[in-house]
């Protein structure tokens, strides 16, 4: 006889089985993987290799304020001497650590020694060698920098913001609609433009005024400059500007209240029917439409420019070769302080002697970075002018496709050090000024085989267009077959994406009647 699903005896069996597999097995074993984890050294040298040298300038400006270790060489004889001195403290350092373990075991009395904190205040100033000296000329030189940084920075620029409250206070207004008039300023959006409705702003203001008072309120600030401040929305905006005195006034009111949408994709023909204005009206009140701004605010800015600082220079030697030099006449060149480097051969106690090894490998590792940084930048930007000589010859219309993994396989390090190398730099050629990431994009081929960049097919497409019949411009089908006699095959949708991307209107707006 079977027995049945449900019988008592079979759940009990299936409870067994169950709470056996839920038992916890506790065992110990030993299991092999391996991870890949990059060493302190090695992310500060990429930390370093992607700085841009103002940058990097700043960075060791705070290492030498924070590592005692760490100073500025003062002329050439430090490099030699420093060097030597390191090198030396490298071979001494295994025979002395055994000395000293033997020392420590056959002495039997406790020695003390001031901390390392402790030593400016327990050495006189006269003591300390060049160390001391070194140190003062540093901080000279530090704040010597910092008072030219403040010298040479820009003032303030005045906001819209600051221009609005102050032209507004020159009304002698009641106090309610002052309050007001400054809530509503400070209202405005980046384009000079109220966020939202009044109705809206009124509520937002939480306090009783009356839409007489509000509307009059907003009525004053858009008598301030510049024109078209606190419009609503574009239409308004651009109706605020137009003065009685303005060419085509009427002709200019109609159109951009009724037919914004209609000019913006030229549909000239359309407007005349609509408004019965001849070709010759809608086009002049058009290009004075051209005159008046639809984002007055944007012409205020609490941004000051930032300045470019070049990190590599490129000159043609008397052979004809361009060659690279790094500018890093900000960057200072650095040492190991002798001064610690003496204090470690003095056998100082064990928490000591672990503070100074410890600044002392800290500002090794950091001249090595900026030196294998520089090495890199050098290199990476020699091997792109090497392959883009063309554009240095001839122009932006001769540069070549270059991706940066060329770029890695020909200097032997991994495109993610190209990368970091070329990031935020910028490069100083006999053409201008230009990112080091200019040079590199990708391409296609010619009907003949040959590579050409985009960059050179993007010069060439609006070559055409410059050069098109206006009365009549050419469609995205016609530009592929213009492209195409100049040996570019490319689909219809890459033309239209690059067209759109260098904000080259349609045939249809390009057109002119």
């Amino acid at each position: 006889m079977f027995q049945s699903v449900g019988s008592p005896h079979h759940l009990i069996a299936r409870r067994s089985r169950a709470a056996n597999a839920m038992q916890l097995n506790f065992s110990q074993q030993m299991k092999m993987s391996q991870q890949m984890k990059l060493a302190p050294r090695m992310i500060q040298s990429m930390e370093i290799l992607q700085l841009p040298v103002m940058a990097l300038q700043e960075r060791i400006d705070q290492e030498l304020a924070e590592n005692v270790a760490l100073e500025m060489k003062e002329n050439e004889s430090d490099i030699s001497d420093t060097e030597a001195e390191v090198e030396a403290e490298k071979a001494r350092e295994d025979v002395e650590t055994e000395k000293h373990e033997r020392e420590e075991l056959s002495m039997e009395s406790d020695r003390e020694f001031e901390r390392l904190v402790e030593m400016s205040s327990e050495w006189p100033d006269d003591n300390l060698g060049s160390g001391s000296k070194v140190s003062s000329n540093r901080m000279d030189e530090m704040g010597d920098r910092q008072h030219d940084a403040m010298a040479n920075m820009l003032a303030r620029p005045q906001s819209l913001t600051d221009s609005l409250l102050e032209q507004f206070g020159f009304f002698n207004v009641p106090p309610e609609i002052g309050e007001f008039g400054d809530f509503l300023i400070q209202n405005l959006d980046k384009d000079g433009r109220l966020q939202g409705s009044l109705e809206e702003t009124i509520m937002l203001f939480g306090k009783p005024i009356t839409e007489e008072d509000a509307t009059t309120t907003l009525g004053l600030i858009q008598m301030l400059d510049p024109p078209g401040v606190g419009a609503r929305d574009v239409k308004e905006c651009l109706l605020l500007q137009i003065k009685p005195e303005t060419p085509y006034r009427d002709a200019l009111i109609t159109l951009i209240s009724g037919h914004l949408e209609d000019l913006a994709q030229n549909r000239i023909p359309i407007i005349q029917k609509k408004t019965g204005l001849d070709i010759e009206t809608i086009k002049a009140a058009t290009e004075e439409l051209a005159h008046l701004d639809p984002y007055p605010g944007r012409g205020y800015t609490d941004e000051t420019s930032q300045n470019v600082t070049p990190d590599v220079e490129i000159t043609r030697d008397d052979s004809g070769k361009y060659k690279v030099r790094l500018l890093d006449e900000w960057t200072p060149s650095l040492k190991i302080s002798p001064y610690y480097l003496k204090q470690l051969r003095n056998d100082p106690d064990a928490q000591t002697k672990e503070y100074i090894k410890k600044k002392i490998d800290s500002a090794k590792w950091l001249i090595e970075s900026i030196e294998q940084r520089n090495n890199t930048l050098r290199r990476v930007s020699q091997a792109i002018v090497d392959h883009q000589r063309d554009f240095f010859e001839d122009g932006p219309e001769a540069i070549a496709p270059l991706k940066m993994q060329q770029i890695a396989d020909v200097v032997g390090v991994h495109v993610t050090t190209v990368s970091r190398a070329v990031d935020d730099k910028w490069v100083q050629t006999p053409r201008g000024l230009f990112p080091l990431k200019r040079f590199f994009g990708g391409g296609t081929q010619t009907s003949d085989g040959d590579e050409v960049a985009w960059d050179i097919i993007r010069m060439k497409l609006k070559e055409i267009v410059d050069n098109e019949d206006k009365s009549n411009p050419l469609s995205d089908d016609a530009l592929v077959e213009e492209l195409k006699k100049h040996g570019y095959n490319l689909a219809r949708r890459t033309v239209t994406k690059y067209r759109k991307n260098m904000d080259i209107p349609s045939s249809r707006q390009r057109r002119e009647y």
